[in-house]
């Protein structure tokens, strides 16, 4: 080598070393100006994944999910290996052999942008993009891409391998808000990770580069490129066979939306559970995976809102077809596309689809439905009995022809209805009543062995078809609430606050204050029954008038039937729901006095009306509250709040919420008595608990759901607060005979259908009626049933509570108490039978009926004297006396005016 070589080689060498330590010196520079900004990586092993709030039933069914961000964290040991391997085949195959950062990947990033000018790709580790995800933005600037590398190295010294492979499983967006690789398989698949197959794992691990480029919804050609190259990747690096990698490469793309599904629609009580969700832990109930579970049982909120939407359609039937929701242009008919554009912004409403008419014949409809489907309304279904609305009285004549009623471009509402294989043989065997009937057979265990049948070919061409039909109908524009109780502690079982949520999210349930009319008169009477008066008092059912003497207003109250009985006793006047009974039993009684008792059922004073009309419901309330004093009745005389919550979990499951409601002890002592049976402690007084824990509202405030005291976690049933008392067992005991005989003699016959013993309740209509209700219960259940217009119109002359609402509570019942034993209140010890004369309430030693009293307050055989200021009209009598009137006008303030 010449002397000149080696001074240039020495030059060069030189020239390296000091671009070597001026990079050394640049790096470390840069180093020592971003490590201060730099997080600490401690807080990955603390990291919260943004997971949404979920909502449950008691049996742990979905009803709702709220949140931004899809997220189902799960374990690294619960991943699938084969999945891991198509990861790291897409990202990173040598993610167990660097130190979070790769030389080589870098040097082709830096090629692509020497080669193009702009920045390619990022060589990017799998290390890289879990430092990126956590505490970097996503923006291609250099400053970003060094902060990722030192994050990247710090990352590597701190956790293992596992835990950032976890990290990445679980933070990185998958599309279609999906957040980790558990929640994208439930978009895109319907099931868990480790139920996939390896094309499907192939597929998933493509997502992380693109997820709007490849995502096998939006862009399935692209998206199965990728699987593919991931596939190939795999087999090169040893991961699969060359069998497994074939049959992979030729599966068809099966992704497809799956939109969080529900298990169950509850959309009111998901609502309310998510208010107090909120309540509960601010914005963070939206972010930190919390899990809320009602007191809900599916079974019976799925009953409740079949009866509802069945009542509402009944109740809408009956009053006439209002015509089509829409008229499209005709035009638009030749253009299926847009037709199916347009329906798809019409939302589905209580199961009820939108669809175009199409074409219209006489005796027929063909329409289109949003799935591009076209199908023939014939008709007998829902055709022939369709007779236009008028007004809520009023109907026109049916129609004789479908071109009278309906044109091309109309936007009619229809029902799928599925008949059963087993419906439609039973059909044609009531058709034919012949040999042809006989031979249509359905195949089944108990079929007789040595009986000759057909051939298999011939059972399958003779064997009756499930049968798929349309029915037109229309979307009610009455509106329905239906909430009921557990009597024991008021949770609620079911909950629905309307006819669908889509169409409204008002609550009728808790914001919908309507006057309840007769369903209010239990309370009324249950006051006069502590007070003293039986089951058999006799109270003269006769008009009467209220005069003002400063206006000239005159109120004359009537009976819903227009008649009157005359002197009654008090247990007739309830099941036959007498007006004019309750406002003079009312007026004996005093509006204080009963203001002040019905407060023990939880009702708010300050909401009741101060005057007689109190007595016939006057006062607006929510069903929520009229179920919560129905709930007395039925657990035997004792006041519980309803409530909603019952615990909530953190995302690790952990309880940080457990509710703990007012529950009914039926043998504890009353607070202050001493149970000499029992040394433990005095059971926690309710009042001192709701003080400590600040929960009483002001007397003005509304009565809503209110938060409960929290148990102790793991708490058992005595560390529960006692439910006060509301009514005395004796006067439960006796109003629960009394409301029972309004389903066996009174306004709510109808409910006799349900052949059970152990059901009562009292119907209630306004004036109008613009308001139906029915409340009932049996033990096991507290529901209360409102049906009405939210404009406040009238329901129309011939409804009532028992046509309206009480068919809803009978369909609500009958399948919530299906299978429940009958179960009565107990008998009280003070409790007695005694033969009575039915029209004078009397006691007899023969003939008569049997009647229960408070042994304390038998009857006699003397005349009546007691009560002068009910008892003063005979029984001809068509007016009260002079006194009476006076009292009577001394007894009603101004505001009833």
């Amino acid at each position: 080598m010449t002397e000149k070589a080696r001074n240039r080689l020495l030059s060069l060498l030189w020239l390296a070393l000091a671009g070597a330590a001026a990079g050394a010196m640049a790096f470390s520079s840069l180093y020592l100006y971003l490590k201060p900004g730099l997080p600490s990586i401690e807080r990955l092993r603390d990291i919260r994944l943004q997971t949404p709030l979920r909502i449950y039933s008691s049996d742990m069914q979905l009803i709702g999910e709220f949140g931004e961000k899809r997220r189902s964290p799960i374990d690294i040991e619960q991943t699938p290996e084969m999945f891991v391997k198509a990861i790291l085949a897409a990202e990173d195959d040598g993610f167990y052999s660097h130190s979070g950062v790769s030389i080589k990947g870098l040097m082709r990033a830096v090629r692509q942008l020497v080669a193009s000018g702009s920045i390619q790709s990022g060589g990017s580790t799998l290390t890289m993009q879990v430092a990126r995800n956590f505490f970097l933005s996503r923006e291609q600037r250099f400053i970003r891409k060094f902060n990722e590398i030192l994050l990247s190295l710090q990352i590597e010294q701190e956790l293992s391998k596992d835990e950032i492979l976890e990290l990445y499983i679980n933070k990185i967006f998958l599309g279609n808000r999906a957040y980790g690789f558990q929640a994208a398989a439930h978009v895109y698949y319907g099931k868990d990770i480790n139920e996939l197959n390896l094309a499907q794992w192939a597929m998933m691990a493509g997502l992380p580069k693109a997820p709007s480029a490849y995502n096998p919804l939006a862009n399935p050609t692209r998206a199965l490129v990728r699987r593919n190259w991931i596939l190939k990747r795999m087999l090169e690096l040893g991961y699969i066979r060359q069998d497994e990698y074939k049959n992979s490469i030729t599966a068809p793309v099966s992704a497809r939306y799956h939109g969080r599904d529900l298990d169950l629609s509850a959309p009111y009580v998901a609502e309310m559970a998510r208010k107090e969700a909120v309540d509960l832990f601010g914005d963070a109930a939206y972010t930190d995976g919390y899990q809320v579970v009602t007191t809900v049982d599916s079974k019976l909120q799925e009953a409740a809102r079949k009866a509802l939407q069945k009542g509402l359609e009944t109740y809408d039937s009956r009053h006439g077809y209002r015509g089509p929701e829409q008229q499209l242009d005709p035009e638009l008919l030749s253009d299926s596309d847009q037709l199916v554009d347009l329906l798809h912004e019409i939302p589905v409403l209580g199961g009820l689809e939108p669809a175009v008419v199409t074409a219209v014949a006489p005796q027929k409809l063909s329409v289109q439905l949003r799935n591009r489907r076209v199908v023939e309304i014939p008709w007998e279904h829902g055709l022939s009995n369709l007779r236009p609305y008028i007004s809520e009285n009023a109907r026109g004549a049916r129609i004789k022809s479908a071109e009278e009623m309906f044109a091309p471009g109309d936007v009619v509402r229809l029902r799928r209805v599925v008949v059963s294989a087993e419906e439609v043989a039973q059909e044609l065997a009531e058709e034919n009543q012949s040999e042809t009937a006989q031979q249509i057979q359905i195949d089944s265990p108990d079929d007789d062995p040595f009986a000759q049948s057909d051939t298999e070919e011939e059972t399958q061409q003779h064997a009756p078809q499930m049968r798929e039909e349309w029915h037109l109908t229309q979307v009610p524009e009455a509106q329905s609430a239906l909430i009921s109780l557990a009597p024991e502690d008021g949770a609620i079982r079911a909950l629905v606050g309307g006819y669908d949520f889509r169409q409204s999210h008002f609550n009728r349930v808790t914001q919908a204050a309507r006057q309840p009319g007769s369903n209010f008169k239990p309370f009324i009477y249950s006051s006069a029954i502590e007070k003293g008066y039986t089951a058999a008092s006799i109270i003269n059912d006769a008009p009467i008038i209220f005069e003002e003497t400063n206006l000239a207003d005159v109120w004359r109250p009537e009976n819903s039937s227009g008649d009157f009985l005359g002197p009654i006793r008090l247990r007739q006047a309830l099941y036959l729901s007498k007006n004019l009974v309750s406002i003079r039993l009312l007026q004996a009684l005093g509006i204080d006095y009963a203001l002040n008792f019905v407060q023990k059922f939880g009702f708010d004073r300050g909401k009741l009306a101060r005057n007689l009309t109190i007595a016939l419901g006057s006062s607006e309330l929510t069903p929520l509250e009229i179920a919560r004093g129905y709930a007395a009745f039925a657990n035997g005389g004792f006041r519980v709040e309803p409530y909603l919550v019952d615990k909530v979990m953190d995302v690790h499951g952990d309880a940080v919420y457990q509710a703990l409601p007012l529950t009914v002890c039926r043998n504890c002592p009353a607070p202050g008595e001493i149970d000499s049976s029992n040394a433990e402690p005095e059971p926690i007084d309710l009042l001192a608990v709701q003080k400590e824990a600040e929960l009483i509202p002001p007397e003005d405030e509304p009565v809503e759901l209110r938060t409960l005291p929290v148990a102790p976690l793991h708490a058992g049933e005595q560390a529960r607060p006692r439910a006060p008392r509301a009514i005395s067992a004796e006067t439960a005991y006796i109003m629960d005979s009394m409301l029972k005989d309004v389903i066996k003699k009174g306004t709510g016959r109808k409910a006799l259908v349900m052949e059970r013993g152990d059901i009562a309740g009292k119907t209630g209509t306004t004036n109008g009626p613009r308001d139906a209700w029915f409340s009932g219960y049996s033990p096991h259940l507290a529901t209360s049933v409102w049906v009405g217009f939210d404009s406040n119109s009238e329901l129309g002359k011939n409804e009532y509570g028992g046509s309206a609402a009480l068919p809803i509570w009978i369909d609500y019942m009958s399948t919530a108490l299906e299978g429940r034993p009958e179960r009565h209140l107990a008998q009280p010890d003070n409790i007695v039978t005694m033969r009575i004369n039915p029209r004078t309430g009397m006691r007899t030693s023969r003939g008569g009926i049997f009647e229960i009293f408070r042994a304390d307050r038998v009857p006699g055989r003397e005349t009546y004297g007691n009560y002068p200021s009910i008892y003063s009209d005979g029984p001809d009598s068509a007016s009260p006396s002079s006194s009476s009137s006076e009292q009577a006008q001394e007894s009603i303030p101004e505001e009833l005016f």
